[in-house]
């Protein structure tokens, strides 16, 4: 179970892993709108149900492909393919795991795709070939069983699940599908004992809202993440491209304001504060390719030194059944919002004698470094400004898990001449 705090954020996004046809400047593909029509963007994200007896089912994506023909085949004309250099293998499970410590939507690439109507989709899996011994590109791992057994892929499912689904890329707007990996039902089990791919996907359209821009490429490899939050509580999560920078926190509830919080190794945290998102279709902007939130001008995002909050979360009376424990080390800027600058999640679990210990350690590693602050104008790009001497290194930490109260230390926590060890807490319903 998933804490309130947690909940929240988890349910809206539910690990999608997204891969964006975005727009361009060009045709993508075989056109389909009159000439002087604007590309359109396409997004295709993927997410899981639950899946039976499995710990692991592990596919490896090399390409995502679309045409506007339902009876093209792998060698036609006209696909418009978002190729993934390498390949990359993905265990569909963690796509709906709430314990994961990512949660991070993660991104596939990008490839411009021209207005249109479309009716075929492919996801094209790397085959496991003659590997003998894993790792296999491929393949499942039985619950309880260490190892992996390969999953085989048969020819036609290497050429690209070949999935039709019909939609409309207007000009200028953005149309996401959801493709929802079946794992359980994908799995079919031969009398000797093969393990054999028959996917059951389905596939949904749906049309996204969200906030959307770049950060300096100068950044990337350093675990950037980027939220949007509203009083401090994270509805969205996200990781810039890692080639481009480029970040999409998604579907988010309109119409409404958000915080989006920047974050990165040894890095200050960035805020942009009060970006609106006016309607369920709404996409904003907060900065371009061409001018990303930048690293090299101060103030923002400048290199900080670390310190971290350290402690152990009890909950009394104990749970008979595993429960999630949420930590989040929270930042109050002046004239600014409140925001979550680092979090952590684990499941407490009961122990083989069906007994929980009802202790958890938790370890947040934190900036000391100044925060920047910039409120959403336009046009872009966002004027930041360090934020004030009093604001380093100060926290609150917040603790929760499902059915016990939430509790905050009980004054700030002040890292900014060392680690801040023993902050427990004891939660009660």
């Amino acid at each position: 179970m998933k804490s309130s705090n947690y909940s929240q954020w988890f349910l809206g996004m539910m690990g999608l892993l997204l891969a964006g046809l975005v727009t361009g400047c060009g045709s993508g593909g075989d056109g389909g709108g009159a000439a002087s029509a604007q590309p359109g963007t396409l997004g295709v994200s993927m997410t899981d149900a639950p899946a039976c007896g499995y710990d692991e089912v592990n596919v490896t994506v090399s390409k995502v492909r679309v045409h506007q023909s339902s009876s093209a085949d792998e060698n036609s004309a006209g696909w418009t393919d978002i190729t993934l250099n390498p390949p990359r293998k993905i265990n569909l499970l963690n796509l709906n795991d709430p314990t994961q410590t990512n949660g991070a939507l993660e991104n596939l690439g990008e490839t411009s795709l021209a207005a249109g109507h479309y009716t075929q989709l492919r996801l094209v899996l790397v085959s496991n070939g003659n590997n003998p011994i894993p790792p296999f590109a491929n393949s499942v791992v039985l619950s309880g069983v260490p190892g992996e057994i390969v999953l085989v892929t048969p020819s036609a499912i290497q050429s690209g699940i070949k999935l039709i689904n019909q939609f409309d890329v207007a000009s200028g707007q953005r149309v996401d599908l959801l493709l929802d990996f079946d794992a359980c039902k994908s799995i079919v089990i031969t009398g000797s004992g093969k393990y054999i791919l028959k996917p059951v996907i389905k596939v949904i359209p749906f049309v996204l809202n969200g906030i959307e821009g770049f950060v300096d490429t100068l950044l990337l490899g350093n675990n950037v993440v980027v939220s949007a939050q509203v009083n401090g509580e994270i509805v969205r999560a996200t990781v810039p491209n890692p080639a481009t920078g480029k970040f999409f926190l998604v579907r988010l509830n309109a119409p409404g304001n958000y915080d989006v919080v920047i974050t990165a190794d040894s890095r200050a945290t960035a805020v942009i504060s009060g970006v609106p998102v006016p309607t369920s279709t709404s996409i904003t902007d907060v900065s371009t390719s061409v001018s990303p939130i930048p690293v090299v001008t101060p103030p923002t995002l400048e290199a900080s030194a670390t310190h971290s909050i350290r402690g152990t979360v009890t909950l009394n009376p104990l749970s008979t059944t595993n429960e999630t424990v949420f930590v989040a080390a929270k930042q109050m800027l002046n004239s600014g919002p409140t925001v979550t600058v680092k979090s952590q999640v684990a499941v407490a679990e009961v122990d083989s004698q069906n007994n929980l210990t009802g202790n958890y350690s938790y370890a947040l590693t934190l900036p000391i470094g100044a925060p920047s602050l910039g409120p959403y104008a336009t046009p872009l790009p966002i004027v930041f400004t360090r934020q004030p001497a009093s604001v380093d290194g100060i926290y609150t930490v917040q603790a929760s898990a499902t059915g016990y109260a939430t509790k905050s230390s009980l004054s700030p926590v002040n890292i900014f001449g060392g680690d801040a060890i023993n902050q427990d807490f004891t939660l009660t319903p």
